[in-house]
């Protein structure tokens, strides 16, 4: 069993993007630049954002946090997205999710511009996505796509099953996975909360995502030897412990490893490649922007 380190991984990216940035910039290209709008509190999205400032400082990227209180109107926050869109110095715009109850986040994405969507959420990037066409490709998606490629793990002619069928993760995941290529040529199927008799699709996948968000969903009895689990899900559990919680991913890791031949820990897995991810993303659109 081979344990898929995203944290080694995406370390090593990162080291790589450095690199690609000041080429650019001696270039005569502009210091990318990525903002990012926190509305609200909530204290997974506030230490996910940290994370982004620190990786863009170690990429050389410039970075802005636009942080909004949580009564903030949908209005007010639709005006911020358009200071930015116009904002020619700025190169890729990703507003934090989730969004407070009272705003619509389909409205929301749908104010970014295109053009600095680096979190590829926009629908002029997700129909770009499903026919195959250059985009920004969603960050956790193309996260994942990179650790398959990075650990050269098999994917043409095997069969995949997406537990979720989120715009976030699942349905972007299947589309990747199904396009002609490497990684890619997989027979996918994507499982959710009325799929009858999951079990039957899990125990006949060469590789299984999981992006539910509910722990321990994927147990060793559903999964055959030498699966590739890849564990997109991340929960707060309550412990006794000082931080008052553990995390916990979607799948129950230690009686699952021991069959798998390759596996993501939580955290440390799929986490770190997202944002690594932004990164590639906000460069490929600062590059863009230069032509």
């Amino acid at each position: 069993m081979v344990i898929l380190n995203g944290k080694e991984t995406s370390d090593l990216i990162k080291q790589e993007l450095a690199k690609e940035v000041e080429a650019f910039v001696a270039a005569g290209g502009k210091r990318p630049h990525l903002c990012a709008i926190l509305v609200g509190e909530d204290g997974a999205s506030q230490t996910y954002v940290n994370n982004k400032e620190r990786s863009c400082k170690q990429v050389g990227f410039n970075s802005t946090v636009l942080r909004m209180p949580a009564d903030t109107t949908q209005e007010t926050l639709l005006k911020e997205i358009e200071k930015i869109n116009q904002n020619d110095d700025v190169d890729g715009l990703i507003v934090q999710l989730p969004l407070p109850k009272h705003i619509d986040e389909q409205v929301v994405i749908n104010a970014i511009d295109p053009n600095k969507d680096v979190d590829g959420f926009h629908p002029v990037n997700v129909g770009k996505l499903s026919l195959g066409l250059d985009t920004f490709v969603c960050a956790t998606p193309f996260g994942i796509m990179k650790l398959l490629e990075r650990y050269q793990i098999e994917t043409k002619g095997k069969k995949c099953v997406i537990l979720g069928r989120s715009n976030i993760v699942g349905r972007p995941m299947a589309n990747l996975l199904s396009q002609k290529g490497y990684p890619g040529d997989c027979t996918v199927t994507i499982c959710h909360s009325r799929t009858e008799n999951i079990k039957e699709h899990t125990l006949n996948a060469d590789i299984i995502i999981a992006a539910l968000g509910v722990p321990h969903f994927l147990t060793a009895d559903m999964v055959k030897e030498g699966a590739v689990i890849i564990d997109v899900g991340i929960t707060r559990v309550p412990a006794d412990n000082e931080k008052g919680y553990v995390l916990r991913g979607d799948v129950d890791y230690d009686n699952v490893a021991p069959k798998a031949s390759y596996i993501t820990p939580v955290p440390g897995g799929v986490g770190p490649m997202t944002i690594v991810s932004l990164l590639n993303n906000t460069l490929k659109a600062a590059r863009k922007r230069e032509l």
